[in-house]
């Protein structure tokens, strides 16, 4: 389900490229945030000893309408480690993600998947466990309640074997969510609004990052559709 210039508008464009692109951005855990090349460089702070405390989201301040597309150009740097991108993020009775009513957020996946909000994910370039090692592929869930709902290959190689940048595609019209990687589809599923909850509607969008790994972006746009 290819984007189709006749249905999107552009309404958010960030280069990523300087402190000033990200100065209104929320960084939930620690995490040392740089530009060394013009690009937003990631990397934790905190010893990955440390398990999901090393971990962090790093959320976009604005509010998004329900149905959307979200480009991205992402680079791995170095492994092991793993990458997320929420979307539809927002309080489970409708508050704002920002909330200061809700529980506070500091990294560890539980609160991201169990807590007080409801959002979508998907992971990709999950490198960080033995077996996402041993065989690569993109995750989408669903929360609250972190359901694995859909699986995709994971076409982008090893750090040692990548070649720049990959353009990174997140798609979410009504029930159906597509993701791609430099135009190639890697998942499609279609929510029933039923068996994991109602279909979620418009909120914020984050980036997530797994200790050790580091990684680079670029150029995060979003679109709305028809």
């Amino acid at each position: 389900m290819p984007l189709n210039a006749q249905n999107r508008k552009q309404i958010y464009y960030n280069a990523l490229a300087s402190y000033n692109d990200v100065s209104a951005f929320r960084l939930e855990g620690e995490a040392s945030i740089s530009f060394p090349h013009g690009v937003m460089r990631m990397e934790n702070k905190l010893d990955p000893d440390e398990g999901q405390a090393s971990n962090f989201v790093f959320w976009c301040p604005e509010n998004f309408p329900a149905d959307i597309a979200v480009t991205w150009d992402f680079r791995p740097v170095r492994e092991p480690g793993l990458c997320m991108l929420f979307f539809s993020a927002a309080g489970r009775n409708g508050e704002d993600l920002f909330d200061p009513h809700l529980s506070r957020r500091t990294g560890p996946y539980g609160h991201y998947h169990s807590g007080d909000i409801n959002a979508l994910h998907v992971s990709y370039f999950r490198r960080r466990y033995p077996e996402e090692r041993a065989f690569h592929t993109c995750n989408l869930r669903k929360s609250y309640g972190a359901h694995l709902v859909c699986q995709g290959a994971d076409p982008i190689p090893n750090v040692e074997d990548t070649s720049g940048f990959y353009r990174m595609e997140l798609m979410k019209q009504g029930a159906d969510i597509t993701f791609s990687v430099n135009g190639l589809q890697v998942f499609h599923w279609t929510d029933d609004g039923h068996t994991y909850g109602p279909l979620l509607s418009g909120g914020k969008i984050g980036f997530r990052q797994m200790a050790p790994l580091i990684g680079e972006y670029a150029n995060l746009t979003v679109y709305s559709l028809e």
